[in-house]
C-alpha cells in the first residue's frame, strides 16, 4: 500500500521557513496535460500538497510566493477552479489578476485574439491560469506564452489540475490507488475530468474501471482503446445498479447541457442518473461517492450527510493541490 508522506517536508513549521530540495521537475513548465505525469511526479505533487494542507490548518498561509503574479483567464464560467486558484495563491501570499467574471468585459470583446491576451497579461504575471472552451485551446496559448500556463479546462479536451485533485482526494480517502474499483457514471464523452482521470488511472496496478453512461454519452473509443492497450480491466453499461455494490469510487459527473448541439438530446438523457440515500445502501461501507460539481440532479442533497459523500473534500483538496503546483511551478516546492 502507498504511503501519504513519500517525500521529506519542505517546510519548517516553527520558522514557517522553505527547506531546499532537489525533487521538483516543474520549474518553469506549462502543467497543459496529465500526460506530463508519471507516478514520481504524481508522488511529488501530492506529497507537497498534504504538505500545504498541514500548513494551512496549522498557519493559515505564508508568504511563500510574495512579490508573484497569478492571472486568472477564464472564458468559461468557473466557481471551484477559479476561486480555488485564487485562494491558493493568496494563502501563498501572492497576487492575483483575475478575470474570472467573463471575458466579455475584456478587450477580447472588441476581437483580440488569444495570443495577444496572453501575451498582454504576461507583462503583469509571472503565471497564467487559463480556462477556454475550445480544445488545444491551452496548448496555442503555451506556445505564445514567455510564461509558465495551468491548463484549467479546454473544451472537451482536458482538466488536468482537477484530474490531479481527483487522485490526490481517492489516495487521502482510501489510502491507495493500485488495485481499486473505479466506476464512472455521466457524460463520458464530454467530460473533461472523466478524460483526464482516466488517463492518470492508466498509471496504476490492477485498476479496474466501470463506465456507465447513454449510448450518446459513452466514453471516446480512442481512450477506450487506450486502456485496452494497457491491459486496464474495463466494462460499460448503462445501468448504476450494475456496479454501486463493487465501486470503491463512484465518480458522477452532470450532464453537460452547454455541450449539446440538439437540445432534444439534452432533454432526453439529463435525468438518466440519480444517487439516491436507497442506492447508497447497496454500497460498500467504505465506498467514496466523488463529483467534479457542480450538480444539478443526479445526487440527491440527503446523500449529502453521508460520510463516503467526498465531493466537498475534494473541493477542498483542490486549493491544496492547486497551491502546490503554483508553488512547483514557480520553483518555490
Amino acid at each position: 500500500m502507498e504511503q501519504l508522506q513519500t517525500l521529506p517536508r519542505l517546510f519548517d513549521y516553527d520558522q514557517m521557513t522553505l527547506k531546499k530540495d532537489n525533487g521538483n521537475s516543474l520549474t518553469g513548465h506549462d502543467i497543459l496535460s496529465v500526460d506530463q505525469f508519471d507516478r514520481d511526479a504524481l508522488s511529488y505533487i501530492f506529497t507537497r500538497s498534504q504538505e500545504m494542507r498541514e500548513l494551512v490548518e496549522r498557519a493559515g498561509g505564508c508568504d511563500l510566493l510574495k512579490g508573484y503574479v497569478l492571472a486568472c483567464l477564464f472564458y468559461e464560467p468557473s466557481t471551484r477552479t477559479s476561486a480555488s486558484f485564487i485562494a491558493a495563491m493568496e494563502r501563498l501570499g501572492g497576487g492575483i489578476i483575475p478575470i474570472t467574471q467573463g471575458v466579455q468585459f475584456s478587450s477580447v470583446s472588441k476581437g483580440e485574439s488569444l495570443p495577444d491576451t496572453i501575451r498582454t497579461l504576461e507583462q503583469y504575471a509571472d503565471l497564467i491560469v487559463l480556462r477556454h472552451p475550445e480544445i488545444g485551446a491551452a496548448k496555442l496559448a503555451a506556445d505564445y506564452a514567455a510564461v509558465p500556463i495551468i491548463n484549467a479546462g479546454d473544451g472537451a479536451g482536458e482538466h488536468p489540475t482537477q484530474a490531479l485533485l481527483d487522485l490526490f482526494t481517492i489516495r487521502q480517502e482510501l489510502g491507495h490507488i493500485d488495485g481499486l474499483k473505479v466506476a464512472m457514471l455521466g457524460d463520458l464523452r464530454y467530460g473533461r475530468t472523466v478524460h483526464s482521470l482516466t488517463r492518470l488511472l492508466m498509471q496504476y496496478e490492477d485498476i479496474s474501471l466501470r463506465f456507465v453512461s447513454p449510448d450518446i454519452l459513452r466514453l471516446p473509443m480512442a481512450l477506450m482503446n487506450q486502456l485496452i492497450d494497457r491491459g486496464v480491466k474495463v466494462r460499460e453499461t448503462h445501468d448504476v445498479a450494475d456496479v454501486i455494490e463493487h465501486a470503491d469510487v463512484l465518480y458522477v459527473t452532470r450532464i453537460q447541457k452547454e455541450r449539446f448541439a440538439d437540445p432534444k438530446q439534452y432533454e432526453e438523457v439529463k435525468d438518466c442518473y440519480e444517487i439516491t440515500t436507497e442506492l447508497m445502501t447497496r454500497a460498500k461501507p467504505n465506498m467514496i461517492v466523488m463529483h467534479p460539481l457542480p450538480r444539478v440532479g443526479e445526487i440527491h442533497y440527503r446523500v449529502d450527510d453521508d460520510p463516503r459523500a467526498a465531493y466537498f473534500r475534494q473541493v477542498r483538496n483542490g486549493m491544496y493541490v492547486r497551491m502546490a503546483l503554483l508553488a512547483a511551478v514557480l520553483g518555490k516546492a
